[in-house]
């Protein structure tokens, strides 16, 4: 499952959703709203194109490492301080794959998708540069 979302997510639903009898782990990651001194942030996102950049990363997990499924939620829209970003769920036979994959996705997420950040400071607001 990959989806672009203004919804919140339950990571350990996706989890559930996501076991098989032939998956020997999960290795999740949850990005949350960090407290850098903002108080909210707005996430603006191209979704056409974010959509199929998020599919095309989840192939090339699929191709690169030997696991059995990759979930990825990202949150757009007004998020404070706590709320759940982006949510990834990658399941495999062995635990190796499932972390390298894991890592990998959330750094090409990072690298390409386009969503773009203003966070929202007592003094003000700021866009923050992505690495895309």
């Amino acid at each position: 499952m990959i989806r672009i979302s203004r919804e919140d997510f339950d990571l350990c639903r996706m989890i559930r959703e996501a076991k098989t009898g032939k998956t020997g782990g999960f290795v999740s990651f949850l990005g949350t709203v960090r407290d850098d001194g903002i108080e909210s942030m707005d996430l603006e996102v191209y979704l056409e194109v974010a959509e199929q950049e998020l599919a095309a990363i989840s192939d090339e997990a699929f191709a690169r490492f030997d696991i059995l499924s990759v979930d990825i939620v990202h949150r757009v829209g007004r998020l404070k301080v706590g709320d759940q970003i982006v949510g990834i769920v990658v399941g495999a036979s062995h635990r190796r794959a499932a972390f390298e994959a894991c890592e990998y996705i959330i750094d090409r997420i990072k690298e390409s998708v386009p969503i773009w950040k203003q966070e929202h400071t007592p003094s003000g607001s700021r866009w923050v540069p992505g690495e895309h």
